[in-house]
């Protein structure tokens, strides 16, 4: 095959691929709440964004990249890149640093964000720069601003983002306390993983506003009535996502489940409420909550930023059932 001709193929193994994608995604429901969203993932090229990407493999992982000599090689990488799975990107001593998220579960996050046009979003986390291209297709790229703190990070979206004709706000700094020069934000999203709401982003969001967020195992989508206020439930999804660097790593030693029945140390919702009540709730006491009110799913839990306090809760944030979160900043 010449090179014009395998440059064309690997054209129609993108096109082919990534309408394939959004067929995916459509059928997983995640467009549900706002099916807007779908023509952004038919219209913007993943690839771009991933021109290289690391695939687990025994022992280890494997790296795929667009510019591999072999042809069967790069098709390889252009199909994956397409897949409906997270990519990890950027490893440093086996530790994952970043990562372009498993595209339903992007949908999923961005549909609950709710935009409407013309308003301005705040990505925490950029990542490849996949997601702040979606939002600058829906929203205009003059209305997304997207930050992260690795410099290196910051620096290859710019390139992806470039390379895809989209030139949104990118900055290098810490996310947890937003971009306040950017500011004031309609929605806010991040696409790493904190163990509070930052107050930050509620002084930076505009009243009425919303936050998408990483949360414990979930996603926590949140009404901002003020700067000091915000409320709402998690979606009805499990999500794991690389935490904010720069904020602590959890150091408490994973709970001990083996006198727990079966049903709940195998139960991904059961792991969730132990990660959402770390510090509040042994194991005994979480499973025992868990089956005496049916084995709750995901939408029945929510979380609260109200003046000083932050809190997690099932069913009603003044019911019974509250937990403290760890103190924000």
């Amino acid at each position: 095959m010449g090179v014009h001709a395998a440059d064309r193929h690997l054209r129609d193994v993108a096109e082919e691929a990534r309408a394939a994608l959004v067929d995916e995604i459509v059928a997983s429901g995640a467009f549900a709440a706002d099916p807007a969203w779908r023509e952004a993932f038919a219209a913007v090229p993943r690839h771009l964004f991933v021109p290289s990407y690391y695939v687990g493999v025994l022992g280890g992982y494997e790296r795929r990249w667009g510019e591999h000599p072999d042809p069967a090689a790069r098709e390889r990488w252009l199909r994956g890149a397409y897949a409906d799975a997270p990519l990890a990107t950027r490893l440093r001593d086996g530790e994952l640093l970043s990562s372009s998220s498993q595209p339903s579960l992007m949908a999923l996050m961005l549909a609950a964000l709710r935009p409407a046009d013309g308003d301005r979003v705040l990505e925490i986390g950029a990542g490849s720069g996949y997601n702040a291209a979606l939002l600058s297709y829906r929203l205009g790229e003059e209305n997304v601003v997207t930050i992260d703190l690795d410099p290196d990070i910051t620096e290859s979206a710019r390139r992806h983002l470039d390379a895809a004709g989209y030139h949104p706000a990118v900055v290098t700094g810490d996310g947890a306390r937003g971009v306040p020069e950017h500011a004031p934000y309609d929605r806010i999203i991040a696409t790493c993983a904190l163990p509070v709401i930052p107050r930050a982003w509620l002084t930076q969001c505009r009243p009425g506003g919303r936050i998408v967020t990483p949360f414990a195992t979930g996603v926590a989508a949140l009404d901002v009535r003020d700067s000091g206020h915000a409320e709402g439930r998690f979606l009805d999804t499990p999500a794991y996502f690389v935490p904010l660097r720069g904020t602590p790593r959890p150091t408490a030693q994973p709970p001990q489940l083996a006198g727990l029945p079966r049903r709940a140390r195998e139960s991904e919702l059961f792991r969730f409420l132990l990660a959402l009540t770390r510090g509040s709730l042994d194991p005994e006491e979480a499973c025992a909550l868990w089956e005496r009110e049916g084995m709750p799913t995901r939408e029945r839990y929510g979380v609260t930023v109200g003046g000083e306090r932050e809190w997690a809760w099932l069913d009603d944030p003044e019911g019974p059932y509250v937990w403290p979160l760890p103190e924000a900043s």
